[in-house]
C-alpha cells in the first residue's frame, strides 16, 4: 500500500493530530526534535500514538553528529564521516566501531518503541555541506565498507536499514532543503561513483528501504530522483532489483517545489513509484495531500510491515546491557 508519513507540532498529540492518524492512508510518522523533551515523555507520547495506531511506522532521522534529533538521555554520536579519521585509516578498527555504532544508535530508539532511522546516509562526501561528514567517507569502497559493518549493527539489533539519498546527494553543493540542486554530471559517471554504494548493497540484500534525493541530474532524466520514474522504476527496481520500499524525502523541501504545489508533489512522487511519501513541517499540506491525492491500491506486496523491528532480535539486544555499555564507550570516545 502506498501511504503518507506526517510529523505532529509538538511533544503531546493534540485532538486534531489523534484524528487525523486514524486516516487509513497515514502509514507512517517522524518525530524532530520539537517533539522531544526527555526519555519519558518520549515514552509517554509514542505510547499515545500507539493506542490510536499500533501499527504505524514511527521513524526519526538520528544518525549521528549534526543529524540526531534526541540528545539528552541518548547516547551523542559522532558523525560517521568521524570514525575512520579517529581510526587513523585502520579500516578493521573503524569497522569495528561502525558496527558498535550503528547497534546503538539501534538499540537506544528500539527501546522507547520507535521502530525506524533514516540511516545509513550512503552518499559521497564530496563538495555538499548538507552531507558532509554525514556521509562515512568521501571514497565509495570506504562507503561500502563502513555502512554495511554500521547495518551489522542496526541487525544485531533488530533493525532495518534504510539508505539515502539515491542515487547520490554529495557531488552537488545546494542544500535541497532550501534550493533546487542540479548534478550535471553523466549517467555513466554517477552509475561508476555515486550509485556503486547504492547498488552493492542491495545487491547484498542489506537495505530494506532507500530514500531517493531532490536532485536533478538533467543529463539522465529531467526530474529529480524522487520524482523520476527513470530513477525509480527503471533503474532501482529493474536494474538494481530493488525489492523494499521506496520513501520519498521530505515533500516540505525545496528541491520539491518543482513539481508544484503539495498534491501534485506527492501524485508525483507516487507516480514515479515512492511507497511512503514525507509530507513535514506544513500540517496544511499534509491535509491537503491526504485529501487531494489518488492513492494507490496495488503495492506490489510493498507495505510499511517491512520495515517494522525483528522483535526477537529486539528482546535479545535490550537484555545485552554490557554491549550497550560498550557501545556508548565508544561513541563517547570518538565525540
Amino acid at each position: 500500500m502506498s501511504y503518507l508519513m506526517l510529523d505532529i507540532e509538538s511533544t503531546t498529540l493534540d485532538q486534531r493530530e489523534s484524528a487525523q492518524l486514524t486516516h487509513p492512508m497515514v502509514g507512517g510518522l517522524i518525530l524532530f526534535s520539537r517533539n522531544y523533551v526527555d526519555r519519558e515523555q518520549l515514552i509517554t507520547l509514542v505510547k499515545s500514538i500507539r493506542a490510536i495506531r499500533p501499527d504505524i511506522l514511527i521513524a526519526v532521522d538520528h544518525e549521528g553528529g549534526r543529524v540526531q534529533r534526541f540528545r539528552d538521555g541518548f547516547t551523542v554520536l559522532p558523525a560517521m564521516g568521524d570514525i575512520l579519521p579517529a581510526a587513523k585509516g585502520d579500516m578493521v578498527q573503524a569497522k569495528a566501531w561502525a558496527t558498535e555504532l550503528g547497534y546503538l544508535m539501534a538499540i537506544e530508539l528500539l527501546a522507547v518503541d520507535i521502530d525506524l532511522s533514516f540511516a545509513p546516509v550512503l552518499d559521497l562526501n564530496g563538495i555538499s555541506q548538507v552531507i558532509g561528514t554525514r556521509s562515512f567517507s568521501p571514497e565509495k569502497g570506504e562507503v561500502i565498507e563502513l555502512a554495511s559493518a554500521f547495518i551489522d549493527g542496526m541487525e544485531q539489533a533488530g533493525m532495518c536499514a534504510v539508505g539515502k539519498h539515491f542515487p547520490g546527494h554529495g557531488s552537488v553543493a545546494a542544500d535541497s532543503h532550501i534550493a533546487k540542486p542540479v548534478d550535471e554530471r553523466t549517467k555513466d559517471e554517477i552509475f561508476a561513483d555515486d550509485m556503486q554504494p547504492f547498488s552493492n548493497l542491495i545487491a547484498k540484500n542489506r537495505l530494506q528501504g532507500i530514500m531517493p534525493a531532490h536532485v536533478i541530474y538533467p543529463k539522465v532524466d529531467s526530474q529529480p530522483a524522487g520524482f523520476s520514474s527513470f530513477w525509480l522504476q527503471e533503474v532501482l527496481r529493474q536494474q538494481l532489483s530493488f525489492n523494499g520500499v521506496i520513501f520519498s524525502d521530505d515533500l516540505g523541501m525545496k528541491g520539491a517545489a518543482v513539481a508544484g504545489g503539495y498534491t501534485a508533489r506527492a501524485q508525483a512522487a507516487l507516480d514515479a513509484g515512492c511507497n511512503m511519501i514525507l509530507v513535514c513541517n506544513e500540517s496544511a499540506g499534509a491535509t491537503e495531500v491526504l485529501a487531494g491525492v489518488n492513492w494507490p491500491t496495488d503495492d506490489k506486496g510493498l507495505s510499511a510491515n517491512l520495515l517494522k523491528p525483528d522483535h526477537k532480535k529486539v528482546a535479545l539486544a535490550l537484555q545485552d546491557n554490557a554491549r550497550w555499555e560498550h557501545a556508548k564507550a565508544i561513541a563517547k570516545s570518538l565525540i
